[in-house]
This record gives C-alpha cells, structure tokens and sequence, in this order.
C-alpha cells in the first residue's frame, strides 16, 4: 500500500480547503515550530492530529467551526494541513493507525532532543545500546512506515 500524498500546505481559512476532495482519506495537521530564517533553513512543523475519514473535504471544514478546539490555532496561520485519499476503508485505518504509531514513537526522541532533563530522569535500561545499534534499530523501524509515509513527511 503507497500512499499519494497532498504538499503542506498553510491552513488560514476554509477557502483554502476549497481543492481538497470530498473523498475518504487520512488528513495530518501541524504547527509550525520554527520558521525560516535565511535563504537555506527550513521551516519545522510538528505534526498535531491525524485521522482518517469518510469525506476529507467536511472533515477538514469542520475544524474551523467554531466548536473545534483547533480553531483559534488556525486563526494564527500557523498550522498547515496535508493529505492522502485512501478509498479502502482497511488501508486507510491501517494507514492512520501507522502514521499516528509512528508519531507516538517519535515524540519521545523529540522530547530527548527538546528536553534533555526528561531522557535523563527516565530510569536507563538495563543493558545501553551501542550507538550501532539503536541506527539499526531506527533503520527497521523506518523501513516499516516508508511505504505509507512519503519522505520529509
């Protein structure tokens, strides 16, 4: 199973939701973390919410409704959307379901990264890993979600 899916793109209004199709897919919605600052940086985003729906283009409206606890964030034109039409009802619960696996999973290096305090209050394991190691550990991992995943993503 490979998934198509859609660029980033900024989320400021619904008017900008006006290509998206009325078709079930998966959606991911995130806030942008770090802006760029020169020519060659990168923006960075943290990816907030994923889900997989019945008809992308009503989901993804109804987070500016005002009821959604997602939209004073878009109201900030910080967020952006992306997203993967998946017809099948199995592929793409087994797509989100990888996706939001795999986000959980990275939250704890993020938080290592961002938060050097916390990976060191955590208790050790009993045997370290060689740096060799966790890279084939990471590697394997990776290689499960590259098919649903596009690369950057």
């Amino acid at each position: 199973m490979e998934m198509n899916w859609s660029r980033w793109f900024r989320c400021e209004s619904s008017f900008g939701l006006l290509l998206v199709p009325a078709q079930p897919g998966i959606y991911a919605l995130a806030e942008e973390i770090v802006q760029p600052v020169g020519p060659y940086s990168r923006r960075m985003l943290a990816v907030s919410e994923v889900d997989e729906t019945e008809d992308l283009a009503r989901s993804l409206s109804r987070l500016f409704n005002t009821a959604s606890p997602w939209r004073e964030r878009l109201a900030e034109g910080r967020c952006y959307l992306r997203y993967a039409v998946a017809e099948n009802a199995e592929e793409r619960r087994g797509a989100a379901s990888a996706l939001k696996n795999w986000l959980e999973s990275q939250r704890e290096i993020a938080g290592q990264i961002f938060d050097p305090a916390l990976s060191a209050s955590k208790s050790a394991p009993a045997e370290p890993a060689t740096v060799s190691e966790r890279a084939v550990d990471r590697v394997s991992k990776t290689r499960e979600y590259a098919k649903v995943f596009p690369a950057g993503f």
